[in-house]
Order: C-alpha cells, then structure tokens, then sequence
C-alpha cells in the first residue's frame, strides 16, 4: 500500500457554526484532509426555540448568541485566523427577524451567510463522506430547527431535501404516524426515498451523537466513541423505552450527556425510529463530522479528498511524535512479506500502526505500551470504528513491548485470530525498529521473508555489525508468535 502525500500547511481557519439549538465555534488546523479541532466551544442558545410560537427569533436568545459571538470573534482574531467562515442555519433561516439578527451579526465585524436548505443538507453528506469515504446511503442531519436528508455514494453527495423537523419544534412525543407522513412526502417518489435501503442510514448533528453517547454508555462498550457507532435496530425501541422511564439526574449520572441536551433526546429517538422503518437500512452509523467538516471537504483539491482520512492523520501524528522523521511506509513495506494473506482492509490497519510506530518512545519505558494503546484506541480518528481501534491497539500494544497487558474488554472487540495476528504486526514492529534504531536507510540493509517453517532475516555483509544479541531475541519471540522458526542470513 502506498504512503499517503504529505500534507499541505493549513490553517488555521474558523468556523462559528449558528444552529438553531447550539452556536459554535471551532479553530481548526493542521492536516487539511483531517483536520484537527484546535479550539471548541459552544453555547446551547436555542434561537429556535421561539420559531414554533410566533414565528421569531426571541430577543433573550438573540441577546445571548451576540455576546458569545463577540467573544469568538476576539478569539478568532488572537488565534490569527487565516480564514472565519460564519454560517446561519433553519433558525435564522425561517425567523421573521432573521434579516435583522444578521444585521446585528455583521455589525459585530463578521460575515454571516446564510444557508440554504439544499446546502445545509449538501454540507452535511460532505462532512460525512469526509470520515467515511465509502458511505452508501442516507445522511439524516438532526438540528434544533430541521432535519435534512441526502443521498451519498461513490464519494459524492446528491440533492438533498431539507425538512422543519428539528429537535425544538417536535415536541417531547412527537406522533410517529404525523412524521412519518411529513417525511415521506418531502421524499415523494425520487432515488433519495430508496437510497438507504439496503445500505446505510448515517447520523449527524448533536442529538443523535449524544443518543450515541447514552447507547454506548449504558450498554457497557469499552469504547465510548460515538464516531462510526452502530445501532441495532432492536435497541432504538430500548432507548425510547429507557428514555421515557428515567429520570434526567439519573440519565446524566449514567450517560454523561448534557442536562441540556438530554431533553431533545427524546424527539431524537422517535424520530429515528420513524425514519429507519421509512428508509429500511442495513445499518445505522453515527458519524461525529457534518457541516462543518463538511464545508472545508468541500474546498478541497481533488488529490486531498482522495486521501484515507485514517492513513493521513496517522501520518501527520507520526511525523509530530516520532524521534527521526517519518519512516512507517517503509517499515511497512519491510515488514509486509510477513503477511502475504493479509485482506486489503487488515493491510489498511497495518500501515496505520507502522505509521504511529514511534509514538510513544519518549514515555518512560514502563509505560510506552499504555501510552500506545491510549492513542490507538482513544485517537481522534476517522475512518476507523471500534473494531479497528482495537486491532491498531492491540498491533501497537505489541510494538511497544506490552503483550501482556492488552485489555480484555478491548480484546472482546476483535474476532478469532485477530488478537494473534494483529500482535504479529507488533512484533515485527517491534524488530525492525530495534534493527534499524528507527531509521529508515539501514532498515533498507535488511528484509524479512516468511516460509512455511522458517522466518529468514536476511542482512547485507556491508552492515553485519546490525546484528546483535537483542535482534536475535526480538526476532525469536516474532517467529514464535507466528509458529515459524527464525534463520538470519549475511548476503
């Protein structure tokens, strides 16, 4: 598998994100395909909690957005911001007094646009195809103030409808019949009615993260990631059920979601319900990128939107943590005869964990594993579910010397064979870097090959002087992990 292109210089941009329950604000830099989050906040101003009883924006809720708006744009100034992208959502959109609320923003020193419905809904499957290139389906996007669906496929996103069904305007027990006829009629007889069946429903937007958040917290998952969670369909109807009889001080003691966002979780579910059996999804994923990501996706060149989200930010991370520049392609490649049978997804993951295979050198050595694996698994990835966070962990756990110590709960992620083999990636990490003392020029001076008894670890004359007792031994416990025994040859 190739190596990623380097990334770009980028940033830092800034994105104040005006959402009819939340407004946000996010400084984002480093890799543009990934980049990171540098600085978040958010207030829960619900501007669009007025929109339902008279139709306006209410003044207190107004009042307290241009406060926080102020604030964020001092801090974006400081940060030195190359760029703020300010956008405005269904609230301000369907306000009577939207025109003059952006008025009031601008007058700040900003540049408010307002978004349509269409692009909302674009920005959205763009943010989602940004973390999951191969999304195949339906992205439902769950403001306070509205609902859009689109179509994605093949790394594209549709048309998409945009609908007045958020969070604040459906009520705690929205009449599932009422949605359902509401969101059926905006699909009509179009390819978006039948786009996620079959295939994949992917949630974007605070309340389904946060009904994410409260499924993976109460069902005890190692792994409390909301990015790329799955729902059952069958455990939907329990949260609804969970949600109606527990009271919030408890719901927040168990979860670890928001007092204030709690109660939009309700409508939330209710309105999932209705929507997978509308659109028949083979699965329910949730994903933690959505306009905003999506609206720097959008300004990507080509090339960079072709990159592996995950491979790209493992590169970026590598080369930041690593003692002597970025050699993981070419320890992959040493290493890769190895594990001829290895799937193009198992290979994918590999390559991962040769990229970040010095990421924990400069803990103290009793505790490189556990700081490998803490990365591993509790990353800021994309492109990755929980699954593979645990194969990466459990690759960089070995790689670091912690065999051992591995998480069973985590362990309980991976499939027969998996632990073994994804601990084989680790040790063969693990010898080529102790040969080549983490360089890349005399990891070039040796190979490995794998034969059905022996693994061969073949050095040039010129560079004997590699071999030492410490090789012998790292390259004994590979062959032992691997059932094979070990040979080294000078030629």
């Amino acid at each position: 598998m190739s190596r990623p292109p380097l990334p770009r210089p980028f940033g830092p941009v800034g994105i104040i994100d005006i959402g009819s329950n939340s407004v946000r604000f996010v400084a984002f830099g480093g890799n543009p395909r990934v980049p990171s989050a540098l600085f978040n906040e958010k207030i829960m101003a619900a501007l669009g909690k007025g929109i339902a009883n008279n139709g306006a924006l209410e003044e207190k809720a107004v009042e307290e957005t241009l406060v926080a708006l102020a604030r964020f744009r001092l801090l974006g100034k400081e940060m030195g911001l190359k760029k703020v992208h300010t956008v405005a959502t269904a609230a301000v959109r369907d306000a009577s007094n939207g025109p003059e609320f952006l008025k009031r923003v601008a007058a700040l020193g900003l540049k408010p646009r307002l978004l349509a419905g269409s692009e909302e809904a674009e920005l959205a499957g763009l943010g989602v195809i940004s973390a999951i290139p191969r999304a195949n389906g339906i992205v439902a996007d769950l403001g306070g103030g509205s609902l859009e669906l689109i179509g994605v496929a093949r790394g594209g996103a549709g048309s998409g409808v945009s609908l007045p069904l958020g969070v604040l305007r459906l009520g705690a027990n929205p009449d599932a019949t009422l949605l359902a006829e509401q969101i059926g009629a905006a699909l009509g007889k179009g390819k978006l009615k039948d786009a996620a069946r079959g295939n994949g429903l992917y949630l974007v937007g605070g309340s389904f993260r946060s009904l994410a958040m409260l499924d993976l917290k109460l069902s005890g998952h190692p792994l409390a990631i909301v990015h790329q969670h799955r729902f059952a369909p069958e455990r939907i109807g329990e949260l609804r059920t969970i949600l109606g009889d527990t009271p919030i001080d408890e719901l927040k003691q168990r979860s670890g979601v928001s007092r204030g966002r709690l109660p939009t979780l309700g409508p939330a579910v209710a309105l999932l319900e209705t929507l997978v059996d509308l659109l028949g999804p083979r699965k329910i994923v949730v994903s933690a990128f959505g306009l905003r990501e999506g609206l720097l996706y959008r300004d990507l060149d080509l090339a960079t939107k072709a990159q592996d989200p995950l491979l790209a930010a493992a590169l970026d991370v590598g080369e930041q943590l690593g003692r002597f520049g970025d050699h993981g392609a070419a320890l992959d490649q040493w290493i890769a005869p190895l594990f001829p049978d290895d799937s193009p997804r198992q290979a994918r993951l590999r390559l991962a964990a040769c990229l970040l295979a010095d990421i924990a050198w400069n803990a103290h050595p009793d505790f490189r594993a556990e700081r490998a694996v803490d990365m591993a698994v509790h990353g800021n990835w994309v492109g990755i579910d929980a699954h593979g966070r645990a194969l990466l962990g459990r690759a960089l756990c070995a790689a670091f010397g912690g065999d051992g110590g591995f998480s069973k709960k985590l362990g309980a992620l991976l499939r027969e064979g998996e632990s073994e083999r994804a601990g084989a990636w680790g040790r063969a990490i693990r010898l080529a870097q102790r040969l080549s003392g983490g360089t890349e020029n005399l990891l070039r001076k040796s190979r490995v090959e794998l034969g059905l008894r022996k693994i061969t670890l073949t050095i040039s004359p010129r560079f004997r002087a590699l071999y030492a007792e410490a090789i012998d031994r790292r390259l004994r416990q590979l062959g032992a992990a691997m059932g094979r025994e070990t040979e080294v040859r000078f030629g």
